[in-house]
Formats: structure tokens, sequence, C-alpha cells
């Protein structure tokens, strides 16, 4: 039986339509692998961040430490006290992170009894994963900020021990597998006993803290 030309053309145009069909159901299928390939991807690189790639704390103490300048001195009947006392620091940050730490400027100030009496910069700078950096830090005591702790001088200066604090802020960011970016700041506070009038640092104590 011969098919006519309406027949013809009538099983060519369903045949197209299943092809049509066909690829159009290859496409989704290969759209919808694609997507849960990206997302299990995403699911497995949020997993390392919470736990192998978490966020660590920068830790910062003091390498070593030296002390330039004259031992004070305090004269009577009319009180006179002459100081020249300079820190010099050796700061050593430690980053435990599997991922760089890229810092920015930072900051060191030197206190006694609770009060600002120096400042020094700290450079930027970057320390690889897992790594370490030290950072110079030259503090300078500013006589002219001690005026208000006078009797606290004397009798530290009397006792041979003179007692300054410094805290250091060193802000900066994590990047995880390059994609989770995280703030930190890591700060410490360092306790140093310098010996009167021998000038050197007898004890040192620090502590460290990381904001996330």
């Amino acid at each position: 039986m011969t098919e006519t030309k309406e027949e013809i053309v009538d099983t060519r145009e369903r045949k197209l339509d299943k092809e049509r069909r066909g690829r159009r159901r290859c496409l989704i299928v290969v759209a919808a692998i694609i997507l849960l390939l990206v997302l299990l991807f995403f699911i497995i690189a949020l997993i390392l961040a919470l736990t192998v790639f978490k966020p660590k704390q920068p830790t910062t103490q003091i390498l070593s430490s030296t002390v330039e300048g004259v031992a004070p001195r305090v004269s009577f009947p009319a009180i006179n006290i002459q100081l020249n006392i300079t820190l010099n620091l050796q700061l050593l940050v430690h980053n435990p992170n599997h991922a760089r730490f890229k810092h920015g400027p930072g900051k060191s100030l030197l206190l006694y009894q609770g009060n600002q009496v120096g400042e020094a910069d700290l450079f930027p700078g970057l320390i690889p994963a897992m790594g370490n950096a030290t950072l110079p830090c030259r503090l300078t005591l500013e006589v002219d900020k001690m005026a208000s702790n006078v009797s606290s001088l004397i009798s530290d200066v009397s006792d041979g021990d003179l007692v300054m604090e410094t805290q250091t802020r060193i802000p900066g960011r994590i990047t995880l597998l390059r994609i989770f970016k995280k703030h930190v700041i890591a700060t410490s506070t360092c306790q140093l006993t310098i010996a009167v009038p021998a000038m050197n640092v007898q004890k040192q104590e620090c502590k460290g803290t990381t904001k996330l």
C-alpha cells in the first residue's frame, strides 16, 4: 500500500518532534547533573571551611625585648624626675590557619599604671599558612605623660622594679579556599618588669586574644 504525500510529511514531523523531545530531555538531565555537582562542591567547601579550614586564632607574643636609655633618677627635696627609656621589641606572630593571613597596619601601646605613655605603628604584611612573621616594635616612653603617676614612679624606682604594659592590635583577613573571607583582629597584652638601675627586662608575661 503506497503512502500518500500527506502521510509521509506527517511521519517525518512526528519523527522530528520525537528527536526534539529526546534532545530536550538530554539537556535537562545534563543541566541537572551540572547543578548537582556545583551544589555538592559548595557543600563540601562549606564543610571544610567549618571544620578543617575553620579560622583559628593568630597568636602574638614577644620574641625578645631590650631596653635602651638611662635608669630613671629622682632627686629631692625638689622632686626632679629624669626619664629616658625605649623598649625594643620583636613580636612573633604565628598563623595556625591553612590559609595566609594578610594584616594591615597594626599598633602597639605602652602603658604605665593603666595610662598610655607611648605608642608605635606596625607595618602591614602577609603571613603564610601555618607560618610565622617577626614584627619589630620600638616604644619610647613619653615623659610628659608620666606626670599623673609621679608617686607610683618614685615608689617603683625605689623598689628597683618598673612594671610596664604593652597592648598590641593587628587587624587582618584570612581567605579560605579563595572563597570565604574572614576578618580577624589579633590582640595581645604583655606585662614587662624592668630592673632599675640595671635597665634590663627581668620578666615578661603575655596573653593574646583574637576577634573573629
